[in-house]
């Protein structure tokens, strides 16, 4: 048995007894407690609309639908992700265009889009890696200038603000997750913002088959026909979920604060190792601190994740490039050299356990394993 899990979810008493009562009342699906919960998270955000998605790949899916790219569309993103990201595009029916990432933090590196932006581009999806958001200033900008979409993928990154701008303040959509291992998690799920009024509106049809009234709307109350206004997708956020979520929301800020003391913990250890590097936090950034991965030479990456394995320390891989995974290479003719930084962070990164309920003993264990096993 592991000395120190990967990861262990948050979830109290209160949060099991939300799920209890909605399995109690009428509505599963989407209903009132999404309604709430999407109204408390938009606040949260400080954006105007939430629409609640059964995951964070489905948010970008649906941007991508509602902006309507797709066949001969681009979208500018990063090969440090995980594929969903890419993969969105994909299903979209567009070319996902890989920039390099910035050697200090795994983002995209901003000052690399312009160059491969063509007439094809229609819009940059950034990700905000690590919990960690990236130059959104810098971005909206760019993106003004060139007339394109920004749809952020913040799935690990609820939390983060940077130059005072929180995920979805400036994008035209942000897609969030809570996914089991996520800081705000209903094991699975998601949720698309923005502040787009009548964008918001399309979500809200695109995400349950193109209906135009939703089963809350239909059944509550009398009887209301429904009308099929376009073609939509199954993609909705049910109010088990959301019951899941809503509890969770007051105590978010609090969580950060114990990741962040874990996390500074890390760093103050690991900078005294000098074969042992991590992303840095960029200055005037608030981090999610969703995951703390270090970067260890390439060559000894994988002997230093068995040696953490046997130590009984969970750990994983976020990530590796995907441009050097098999389906992207073979559809793409992608090789390696292409994005050279994403390439030595995807084979030289390793991700430690981060959560709120580790103990002090727990750290320590981790720290002693990584400094044992990294020299």
């Amino acid at each position: 048995m592991a000395k120190v899990e990967f990861y262990r979810h948050c979830l109290q008493e209160e949060d099991i007894s939300a799920v209890a009562e909605v399995l109690r009342s009428v509505f599963l699906t989407t209903g009132p407690k999404t309604a709430m919960f999407e109204r408390a998270f938009a606040e949260y955000l400080g954006v105007k609309h939430v629409v609640g998605v059964m995951s964070c790949t489905a948010g970008l899916f649906l941007s991508l639908e509602a902006l309507e790219i797709g066949p001969g569309d681009e979208v500018i993103t990063t090969p440090m992700t995980f594929i969903a990201t890419a993969n969105t595009i994909l299903h979209a029916g567009a070319k996902p265009v890989f920039v390099d990432v910035e050697p200090e933090t795994g983002n995209i590196d901003i000052d690399r889009i312009e160059a491969a932006i063509t007439k094809r581009t229609k819009a940059v999806m950034p990700v905000h890696l690590y919990g960690l958001m990236a130059d959104m200033h810098k971005l909206d900008a760019l993106c003004k200038k060139h007339e394109l979409f920004i749809l952020e993928d913040a799935a690990h990154a609820a939390e983060a603000v940077r130059d005072g701008v929180r995920p979805g303040n400036l994008g035209h959509t942000c897609s969030f997750s809570f996914y089991a291992t996520k800081n705000l998690t209903c094991g699975e799920g998601g949720a698309i913002s923005t502040n787009d009024s009548a964008l918001n509106d399309k979500l809200r049809w695109l995400r349950q088959h193109g209906m135009s009234k939703s089963a809350a709307d239909r059944y509550t109350g009398t009887y209301q026909h429904w009308d099929m206004i376009g073609l939509g997708f199954k993609a909705n956020l049910n109010d088990i979920q959301s019951a899941m979520l809503l509890g969770q929301l007051p105590r978010l800020d609090a969580q950060l604060k114990r990741r962040e003391a874990i996390a500074q913990r890390y760093e103050q250890a690991f900078s005294k190792l000098a074969n042992v590097q991590f992303p840095r936090v960029a200055p005037g950034a608030t981090s999610a601190r969703h995951l703390f991965t270090i970067w260890v030479p390439p060559a000894r990456r994988d002997e230093i994740l068995v040696g953490m394995q046997t130590r009984g320390i969970g750990v994983a891989v976020n990530y590796r490039a995907i441009h050097l995974l098999t389906y992207y290479r073979e559809k793409f003719g992608f090789k390696p050299g292409d994005f050279p930084i994403a390439e030595r962070i995807g084979d030289s990164t390793l991700t430690l356990p981060l959560y709120p309920d580790m103990s002090d003993e727990a750290v320590d264990t981790v720290i002693a394993a990584v400094c044992e096993v990294a020299r």
